[in-house]
């Protein structure tokens, strides 16, 4: 009960314009210092910033900063007092539907090269839309030094993907979607629909299991990817859509294996595909839109779900599975682990799909020693 209690507090006074808990106040922002170095919050959780649009995904700076995607096209870097700056890019960025500027990612060398990869929805050659990796430099309030990682990865109004990740391998691992054109997710030829595997400057990795780029296939929607303490490879993807809403799928991914769409789902088998570790039923629809592994848990979070969802592992199985914040703050899109150990969640309220409230679209700082209290 206590976490429901905690959380009843700062939502009431969020809504009057107070937070306990504050260090800054500028304008009507208000958030906590966010740096890596700065006591742990005694608080279930913290909003760290408000007024953002549609805000998808988050990479933490060594000084405690952050830089925010938001899907319409702009880069916000967040300081550690609440100021809110756009970063300065040049890139062509088409927000249309679940498409535009999606995910955002620090070189695993970045305090040297300060090289930053975002995953771009952009003008197709035929009017369609295609989605990219781009790698820039950071430099100051711009990015710089523009160069092409990736490109022609299958892009509609839905299913565009797009969350990255640099594995323990020092890989870089990306999301695709199947562009609402399914069968492209059962073809090898195709970057629709996969999981991929690069060298950081976009040439196909080593060992990859097809001499390609691509790492797994059968995808329908992947937009989340996190590796467990002994470095499993674990996705989160939507499931089907419309009326028939379900199935969403927590999956443990291996090299070359085909994850069934559009033949299975759920708990479907098929001789050569894999059925997912759990799935949502056919009655709940999670809408997973993220990945994050932390203290033998994987959290992720719930758009159309509206929900912080925990699946507590044990090797390769998950014992536990639970809900937290259900309903409380809308659409959660990203879940990221902070420098500080916290969980770090986006909502995703102003997309046309939720009920704004007051202050969205928001970061929120959890701390998950809290969670179960």
């Amino acid at each position: 009960m206590l976490k429901y209690f905690v959380g009843l507090i700062a939502v009431v006074a969020l809504g009057f314009g107070v937070y306990f808990g504050m260090e800054k106040k500028k304008g009507d922002e208000v958030v906590p210092n966010i740096t890596a170095t700065s006591t742990p919050s005694t608080n279930l959780f913290e909003v760290v910033a408000i007024g953002l649009e549609i805000p998808w995904d988050i990479a933490f700076l060594e000084n405690g900063e952050l830089l925010v995607t938001e899907r319409p096209g702009t880069i916000q870097r967040i300081n550690t007092e609440g100021v809110k700056t756009p970063i300065h890019y040049e890139s062509e960025v088409v927000h249309r539907g679940e498409g535009g500027l999606l995910g955002i990612l620090l070189h695993p060398d970045f305090k040297n090269n300060k090289q930053i990869y975002v995953y771009i929805s952009a003008p197709g050659s035929t009017g369609e839309t295609t989605n990219r990796v781009e790698r820039y430099r950071l430099d100051g309030e711009s990015l710089t030094g523009k160069e092409l990682i990736i490109k022609d990865i299958p892009g509609a109004l839905y299913h565009d993907g797009g969350r990255m990740e640099f594995g323990p391998d020092g890989l870089l691992y990306i999301t695709t979607g199947d562009a609402t054109r399914s069968k492209i997710a059962q073809d090898k030829k195709s970057l629709g629909g996969k999981i991929l595997r690069l060298n950081a400057d976009g040439t196909p990795a080593a060992g990859n299991p097809f001499d390609t780029r691509v790492y797994s296939y059968g995808h329908r929607n992947p937009q989340g990817l996190a590796w467990d303490d002994a470095g499993r490879l674990w996705e989160t993807e939507h499931g089907r859509s419309g009326i028939t809403s379900g199935m969403d799928e927590l999956n443990l991914i291996r090299s070359g294996a085909n994850y069934g769409w559009p033949e299975i789902e759920g708990a479907e088998t098929e001789e050569g595909m894999v059925t997912p570790i759990r799935n949502s039923g056919g009655s709940v629809t999670w809408a997973p839109a993220s990945l994050a592994y932390l203290n033998g848990s994987l959290f992720f979070g719930g758009l159309r779900g509206e929900a912080l969802y925990e699946a507590v592992l044990e090797d390769e199985r998950v014992v536990e599975f639970k809900e937290h914040f259900k309903g409380q703050f809308g659409r959660i899109r990203t879940v990221r682990v902070g420098p500080d150990a916290m969980l770090y969640l986006t909502t995703s309220n102003r997309d046309d799909r939720g009920t704004v409230k007051a202050g969205d679209d928001k970061i929120i700082r959890v701390n998950p020693a809290l969670l179960n209290d």
